[in-house]
């Protein structure tokens, strides 16, 4: 009992010496100076912000709370950074932060996370009409979570800003934000170990561009309606799982010059391509829903050592692009469901008796000839199929499942489909 009342009492100690000694609250109303509260303000105090319109370009340069009391709202009156945050601990919650200046040379922000400022918090704000939403350079461990950010809507992708922007960070969490009309919704550069979970990103041209960052999560994110879903670019050791993309005008999930990484449980619905795979070894690709795109599988430029097992692949007009000197296996451990599979399970073990081949001699034929569809259950097409397998001469290099499955591996999930056509 003694040893428990002791352990007890220490908590209490730290607890009270972790906070700050006679923090305050400050109150902000209309008409007064948000930027003298917040330099008069100690370190560790809270500056309330009351509902109403506030003109300002802010610095934050302590360890403070800005809160926003029923949604005020801080336009930067399109003059530089309306928030520039360059200290450490710094949260800010509740706010609309709104008309940052334009300069892509000078990178204006709603707010702009100076290198340093490590362990900052964005959390339930609105930004918009920024340039970039979020920038972030330097810093670690910085949580953005629960915002909704949408850029310049009246001008081209090109001229805009990213929604939040990551530069050479370790440990980041982006939860929880919906991000539209911004030139990518999320730009990572060199950051790694961090968590990307729960985003809408819409509207932009890519969901997430991504590149040169190590040891990241990417999980349980929408990215539809953009020219590009997911880009992971010279990346490796990724989790990329339980996302859903959809409805991009080019590809769903784009896989570049990308090493041991885990791809999984995701549902690329609805692309002109489903994933786009370039350059990519040592991956594991599995349980992914692939359908109704274009292309199912786009895939080239010496992508190989890859486990690609127990996958759906369905209803895509092409399900696998291949560009290769040899054929490339996939499914050798439980095999991939293919719904254009024409093979049969005599034994019934679920698993069919001759190998899937995508794009054989009758695939492309249905290409040139769409009416050729009309006789694919027929045993003249299939012995033409079986044909071109003994005849080396009349196919090309291509995707061969060795155990095709004859159902699906797992049940077609239902998502919630944006209907509105990408911009790009």
């Amino acid at each position: 009992m003694l040893l428990r009342w002791c352990a007890s009492l220490l908590a209490l100690a730290a607890s009270l010496l972790a906070q700050p000694a006679g923090a305050a609250t400050v109150q902000v109303h209309p008409g007064q100076d948000l930027q003298a509260a917040i330099t008069a303000a100690a370190p560790g105090d809270t500056v309330e912000v009351q509902r109403g319109h506030y003109r300002v370009n802010l610095r934050i340069d302590k360890a403070l709370t800005l809160r926003g009391v029923g949604r005020p709202t801080l336009s930067g009156g399109q003059v530089g950074d309306t928030i520039r945050i360059t200290a450490s601990d710094v949260v800010v919650e509740g706010l609309i932060v709104r008309d940052s200046g334009h300069s892509l040379k000078d990178q204006n922000a709603g707010i702009y996370v100076y290198p340093g400022a490590h362990r900052a918090v964005v959390r339930h704000n609105e930004l918009t009409y920024n340039l970039f939403g979020l920038w972030i350079e330097k810093a670690n461990d910085v949580r953005v979570l629960h915002n909704t950010i949408t850029g310049l809507r009246d001008v081209n992708s090109s001229q805009r800003g990213n929604g939040v922007q990551l530069y050479n960070t370790t440990g980041a969490r982006i939860e929880g934000n919906h991000i539209s009309f911004v030139r990518d919704a999320l730009y990572v550069d060199v950051s790694h170990h961090a968590v990307f979970r729960g985003n809408r990103l819409h509207h932009s041209r890519y969901g997430t561009h991504y590149m040169n960052s190590y040891y990241n999560l990417w999980e349980d994110n929408d990215t539809y309606a953009n020219r590009g879903g997911l880009a992971l670019m010279e990346v490796r050791d990724q989790v990329v799982r339980n996302n859903r993309a959809y409805n991009n005008s080019d590809h769903g999930i784009m896989l570049r010059t990308l090493q041991d990484s885990v791809i999984e449980n995701n549902v690329v619905d609805g692309n002109n391509r489903g994933f786009f795979i370039y350059d990519v070894e040592y991956i594991t690709l599995r349980g992914n829903l692939v359908a109704r795109n274009t292309v199912g599988v786009h895939l080239s430029a010496g992508s190989k050592n890859n486990q690609v097992d127990g996958n759906d692949f369905i209803a895509n007009r092409e399900q696998v692009r291949y560009v290769g000197a040899r054929d490339e296996r996939w499914g050798t451990r439980r095999g991939n469901y293919w719904s254009n599979y024409l093979g049969w399970d005599r034994d019934g073990n679920g698993v069919g008796d001759v190998p899937y081949e995508a794009n054989d001699m009758v695939d492309r034929l249905t290409w040139r000839h769409p009416a050729i569809k009309l006789l694919l259950a027929s045993p003249a097409v299939q012995a033409l199929r079986l044909v071109g397998q003994q005849f080396p001469v009349l196919r090309v290099p291509t995707v061969v499942d060795p155990q095709p499955r004859m159902q699906p591996n797992q049940p077609q999930r239902n998502f919630q489909r944006d209907t509105q056509p990408s911009p790009h």
